[in-house]
């Protein structure tokens, strides 16, 4: 890896942390033209984090260390995963992005996130927390398994850069129902995953159906703009693989000037376009109730599974 890539790697990290809060504006504000609504700036997520930096923190009598720790735990993570997810250069991070890492990485994510609702002593946040254990039951087998069918439909490994850039290198070539029936089940993993409408309203803080705003009810100041700077960059994070992963053409793949300028506005148009379809799901849908989302987190596993079955059958 030369000083160039090495400079691409930081400059492309810092900006997919950068610009989640801007997605995070961009959806909330199509939903609310969606709804006849003028809607808040796009740029409204920096000021509000912004606000909660400058914030007292204040914590629960019954919380531990531990729940101190968690947002440090969970920007940690996403910091991690966002060094590791191609973006506008796919051959930048190829040592470093294996797929079993990355999963078990969002795993800790989620693990931090429960433990911090439980920590608060909050009896919302504990009910929050259990619904994130009963979703994750099935979102991470799904989400496993939809990547690891491109690996095996690539024969490249574990790497995410490597099976990125083979995708991208086969080009209309690699379109097959295995890669669309793991597309489709990594897109509805990508909706539980980030808690998203159907499986619950982040824009809401409805008690009885909280599941990610649950957990984060016990927490304020720099501790509650870290948690929701980690969920932002979560979403991003989801987006851009399955922008760079999934479908990864357009890509660069050299160093050339003429490919990064393609690829940045290819990626632009990729985030914008997965932005306006949530957007466009969150405004035609109702969120379903809590007993009915193993049924959909079950579909998801089971397009998975049908994804790496028909890789072998057809």
């Amino acid at each position: 890896m030369n000083y160039l890539e090495i400079a691409l790697m930081i400059l492309q990290f810092a900006a997919l942390i950068l610009i989640s809060p801007l997605i995070t504006g961009i959806i909330r504000k199509i939903k609310a033209r969606m709804q006849n609504k003028v809607g808040a700036s796009i740029f409204q997520p920096y000021r509000d984090l912004h606000k909660l930096l400058k914030k007292e923190s204040v914590v629960s009598e019954n919380a531990s260390f531990f729940f101190r720790l968690v947002p440090y735990i969970s920007m940690t993570a996403m910091i991690l995963l966002a060094a590791m997810t191609p973006f506008v250069y796919g051959g930048v991070i190829a040592p470093y992005s294996d797929v079993i890492a990355m999963v078990y990485i969002f795993t800790m994510f989620r693990f931090a996130m429960i433990v911090g609702g439980l920590e608060g002593g909050s009896a919302f946040g504990g009910m929050g927390s259990s619904r994130e254990v009963m979703m994750s039951v099935l979102i991470e087998p799904a989400l496993l398994i939809s990547i690891m069918t491109l690996s095996a439909m690539t024969g490249v490994g574990f790497n995410i850069t490597d099976i990125s850039g083979s995708i991208n290198a086969a080009g209309a070539a690699a379109i097959s129902p295995a890669l669309l029936l793991a597309g489709a089940a990594f897109v509805i993993t990508m909706v539980a995953e980030n808690t998203r409408v159907p499986f619950d309203n982040p824009d809401t803080h409805l008690e009885l159906t909280m599941v990610h705003e649950g957990m984060l009810i016990e927490y304020s100041g720099r501790g509650l703009a870290m948690m929701e700077t980690a969920s932002m960059l979560r979403l991003t994070i989801f987006m851009t693989l399955l922008g760079t992963v999934f479908f990864p053409w357009g890509t660069a793949m050299t160093l050339s000037i003429a490919d990064l300028a393609l690829s940045v506005a290819v990626i632009i148009v990729k985030l914008l376009v997965i932005a306006f379809g949530i957007a466009l799901l969150e405004s035609i849908i109702a969120k379903m109730r809590v007993f009915r989302m193993p049924n959909m987190l079950t579909a998801s596993f089971a397009l998975s599974l049908m994804a790496m079955i028909s890789l072998y059958v057809l």
